[in-house]
C-alpha cells in the first residue's frame, strides 16, 4: 500500500518516508480557504502558501511587495480549509534575510498566527544563520534553490538557473548545506533536469521540482497556472490540466445575457 493512501495527516516525516519508498510527492499552491479545501479533499500531499500570492492574488509584477501580515492572512485562510495536507508557508522577502533574530521572530509569527505547519525560505549558504535559528524553535524549514523569485532584481531575469558548471556546483553545495542545517525538503526551481536529478540522488531529504524535470522526488505548480485560470503564463514546464479561463468567461457571458434578458431569476429561483 502506498504511503499516500495510508496516512490521515501528512507530516514532514511522511514526506521523508515517501522519498525512502520512491513514492512521488504532489504539491500545489493555495492562497484561500475555498480553493485550499478543494485541493486538500483531492488528496494533495503538500499545500504551499506561496509568496506567489503577490502575483496571483494581488497583481504585483514580482513576489517582493507581499508583506508578512499578508502572508499570515493567506496562510490562516488556507489552514482553516485543510485537514490532511502539510501546509508550508513562504516567508516573504525581507522577513529573514540578513537578520537571524528577525527571521526567528517572523517564523514564530507565521506559526502562531496562521497555524501553518512549516515555513519555506529562498537561498543557500548566505541564509544558513537564519535557517539554523528558526530550527532552534522547532519550526520545520523547507529550502528553495535555483530560480529564487525574491532575487529577481539580482538575476535580472527569470531564465533557467545553474546551466554553467560553477553555478551548478554552488547549487549542489547549497543543497547539501541546507540538508546539513536541518531543512526537511528543498524546492528546486527552473534548473536543468540532469542537475536536479543529481541533487535528488545525492541528498537524503525530499527534493521538489518546478521546471526541474522528472528525476526529483515530487512536483509543485501554482494552482491558477495548472487550472488554466491564468492564461497569460505558458512556460515549458507548465502542464495545463484545464482551461478554466475560457469556461469562466463563458459562464460570466451567459449570466450577463440571462440578467439582461430577464431570464434570471425565473419563478423557481425566487421566493
Amino acid at each position: 500500500m502506498s504511503v499516500h493512501n495510508n496516512v490521515k495527516k501528512v507530516t514532514t516525516h511522511v514526506l521523508q518516508q515517501m522519498k525512502s519508498e520512491g513514492e512521488k510527492i504532489s504539491m500545489l499552491t493555495g492562497y484561500d480557504f475555498t480553493m485550499a479545501r478543494i485541493i486538500d479533499k483531492s488528496g494533495i500531499d503538500v499545500i504551499l502558501v506561496g509568496d506567489s500570492a503577490s502575483n496571483v492574488m494581488a497583481g504585483h509584477e514580482t513576489t517582493l511587495p507581499i508583506t508578512l501580515d499578508q502572508m499570515i492572512y493567506h496562510a490562516s485562510s488556507v489552514v482553516r480549509g485543510v485537514e490532511r495536507a502539510l501546509v508550508v508557508v513562504d516567508m516573504p522577502f525581507g522577513s529573514y534575510q540578513g537578520n537571524s533574530k528577525e527571521a526567528l521572530s517572523s517564523a514564530i509569527r507565521i506559526m502562531k498566527e496562521s497555524g501553518g505547519h512549516s515555513v519555506k525560505v529562498e537561498g543557500g549558504q548566505e541564509i544558513l544563520e537564519s535557517i539554523t535559528r528558526i530550527l532552534t524553535a522547532g519550526i520545520p524549514v523547507m529550502g528553495h534553490l535555483g530560480l529564487t523569485p525574491q532575487s529577481i532584481y539580482k538575476f535580472g531575469t527569470y531564465v533557467v538557473r545553474a546551466k554553467e558548471e560553477d553555478e551548478a556546483e554552488l547549487l549542489i553545495a547549497d543543497a547539501k548545506a541546507l540538508q546539513a542545517a536541518g531543512c526537511f525538503a528543498i524546492v528546486l526551481e527552473k534548473i536543468p533536469a540532469d542537475l536536479a536529478t543529481r541533487v535528488a540522488k545525492e541528498l537524503a531529504i525530499p527534493i521538489i521540482g518546478i521546471g526541474a524535470g522528472n528525476g526529483v522526488d515530487g512536483q509543485v505548480l501554482v494552482v491558477h497556472d495548472m487550472l488554466g485560470i491564468n492564461n497569460e503564463f505558458n512556460p515549458r514546464f507548465l502542464r495545463k490540466y484545464h482551461n478554466l479561463y475560457e469556461e469562466m468567461v463563458g459562464s460570466f457571458h451567459r449570466y450577463i445575457d440571462d440578467v439582461k434578458s430577464g431570464d434570471f431569476p425565473n419563478k423557481e429561483e425566487q421566493y
